[in-house]
């Protein structure tokens, strides 16, 4: 008789448990919403970057970019989309080797929330673009 009340017990300790570690997973630092709307801000070309790549062995200058930029590293290679002008987008494709390395440096402070997400909803993204290509006949 003791035994189902005792299982009970422990089923409700568990669950309380697992109720605990899902609040705790879901706790954010003021840290972590500042970076995720640095980030954010970024890719949408409101931050101004200075991105430098170093030749580790020379220290040598091996690249460098100035600008409204977007930086993703893909292992072997950094893509940066810089926006240069209202409708004007260039991307730039750098190889790096075992040797290089880059350093991404924010140029001007961008007043971003703690307390709020960032979300941004563009239209022309929602309905892509349709190209109508034909051929001669």
């Amino acid at each position: 008789m003791h035994a189902p009340k005792k299982r009970g017990k422990i089923t409700a300790a568990i669950a309380g448990l697992l109720a605990l570690g899902l609040a705790l997973a879901g706790c954010t630092t003021n840290a972590d919403k500042a970076n995720e709307n640095l980030s954010i801000a970024a890719d949408n070309f409101e931050v101004q970057r200075h991105i430098v790549g170093i030749n580790g062995i020379t220290g040598d200058y091996e690249f460098e970019v100035v600008g409204r930029c977007s930086v993703k590293d893909e292992g072997h290679q950094l893509e940066v989309t810089c926006r240069q002008g209202p409708d004007d987008y260039r991307k730039h494709m750098i190889g790096l080797s075992d040797n290089t390395f880059y350093v991404a440096e924010q140029l001007d402070p961008v007043d971003v929330s703690v307390y709020h997400t960032r979300i941004i909803l563009k239209p022309e993204t929602l309905l892509p673009e349709v190209e109508l290509q034909t051929g001669k006949q």
